[in-house]
């Protein structure tokens, strides 16, 4: 299974509201008249957003980053060939209407493509994840076990491990995704005393607007 991962904010503060409805309206077509290969999606608000910061630092852009809110999208997708469909139908016919309306506000964002390497393929991934934790590793260092990364105590059906399957955008190589902090106290494998020099993990509280 792979997940492409958008991070995304309005290009007016003001507008956060009309925009942010206007996000769930476009999940809600997908949904009801769902691309071939695609298995799902949610939206989560978060509370902070470093990956849009480095992307618009690199352009040059100058949409406010402290002020206007921002959100994490998660298309779930069966392979690549799904990635294609969904890629023509979001401005298709049944919903280019929903996503004309968001891209009319939208300010800017990132990226990502990541391929599920442990967790519960038939269970419900997203909705219940309020917390990622992303790792990132420096070039050319030594690769840990998923075992290393998962850490002692978490249970299958409550995480999920993904790693990047190409490079889009600025965020790093690894994502897990626990329900809440007290199970990624369980996560143990994260945390930075446990994991090599060098490496680092960064933890993003979201809250989920949506999923279907």
């Amino acid at each position: 299974m792979l997940a492409y991962v958008f991070w995304h904010r309005p290009a007016k503060p003001q507008d956060a509201d009309a925009y942010e409805q206007a996000q769930l309206a476009f999940h809600r077509s997908l949904a009801h008249n769902r691309p071939v290969g695609m298995c799902g999606s949610a939206v989560f608000r978060l509370t902070e957003n470093p990956w849009i910061a480095g992307a618009e630092a690199d352009t040059g852009s100058s949409t406010p980053t402290a002020v206007a809110p921002s959100y994490e999208d998660w298309y779930l997708l069966e392979d690549f060939a799904a990635l294609g469909v969904l890629n023509e139908a979001a401005v298709g016919r049944g919903h280019r209407s929903p996503h004309d309306e968001v891209a009319r506000r939208y300010g800017g964002g990132a990226g990502g493509l990541y391929a599920l390497i442990e967790g519960e393929r038939k269970g419900d991934l997203l909705s219940g994840a309020s917390v990622a934790v992303w790792v990132a590793r420096p070039p050319g260092s030594p690769k840990r076990s998923l075992a290393d990364l998962l850490g002692d105590g978490v249970e299958p059906g409550h995480a999920s491990l993904w790693r990047r399957a190409l490079v889009l955008g600025p965020a790093p190589e690894f994502c897990l995704l626990v329900r809440d902090s007290a199970e990624l106290a369980d996560a143990s494998g994260v945390a930075a005393t446990r994991l090599p020099e060098g490496w680092t993990s960064t933890i993003l509280q979201r809250e989920n607007l949506w999923h279907g």
